[in-house]
């Protein structure tokens, strides 16, 4: 059913976890009814926030960019976020042995892209794309995400709470890696001339 976990997972995420791991999710089942549906809440509302309301940063000149452009960097975005879960999905299914966990790839790839609720939810603050309002809002929404990662992980994985909590940072630390790797490989792009173009 398309977006069934969101809710279960917003106010009682253990019950919720327990329930995704009964269903024994398929990697197309997951991404099809999930995450490509709220992968897409970020860079949409992105697209719209800085072609129709634009942002200030020390100026009091609003800055936008061309429709051309915003699609662009939005498509982009949405291809990495998509990339991102399979990814991460990848190295906890690799880490789970260590914790001694026999997951399958297609639970720990569930765990990735369920763990991400709250950042893909929280993406429609984009519209109104103000740093610090971002922040603001968004600092309490990366914290949750926290919170469910170290919730799922010994439900989903099948280990104990105490080995949940090292599995759970070895994934925070990976997902930290990701995306500094993400951002340098965006400075490079917009260094070699693929950066955003803003209205005039």
């Amino acid at each position: 059913m398309l977006l069934s976990h969101v809710w279960g997972l917003l106010t009682n995420p253990e019950k919720e976890w327990k329930s995704i791991r009964k269903e024994n999710c398929t990697i197309g089942k997951c991404y099809c009814s999930h995450v490509l549906v709220l992968a897409a809440i970020p860079p949409v509302s992105a697209y719209f926030g800085t072609t129709h309301v634009g942002w200030q940063v020390v100026s009091r000149e609003v800055s936008k960019l061309t429709p051309e452009s915003a699609l662009w960097i939005s498509l982009l975005s949405y291809l990495t976020i998509l990339v991102a879960v399979i990814t991460i999905g990848k190295m906890i299914h690799w880490m789970g042995k260590t914790y001694g966990s026999r997951q399958t790839l297609p639970q720990c790839i569930a765990l990735a892209a369920y763990t991400a609720t709250p950042l893909f939810l929280s993406g429609i603050m984009l519209l109104y794309p103000m740093l610090w309002l971002n922040l603001l809002l968004g600092l309490p929404v990366l914290a949750y995400t926290v919170y469910l990662l170290y919730t799922g992980v010994p439900i989903i994985m099948g280990i104990t709470k105490e080995r949940g909590f090292l599995f759970s940072s070895a994934v925070l630390a990976v997902g930290l890696v990701a995306l500094v790797a993400v951002l340098a490989a965006t400075v490079i792009l917009w260094d070699i001339g693929a950066g955003p173009a803003f209205a005039g």
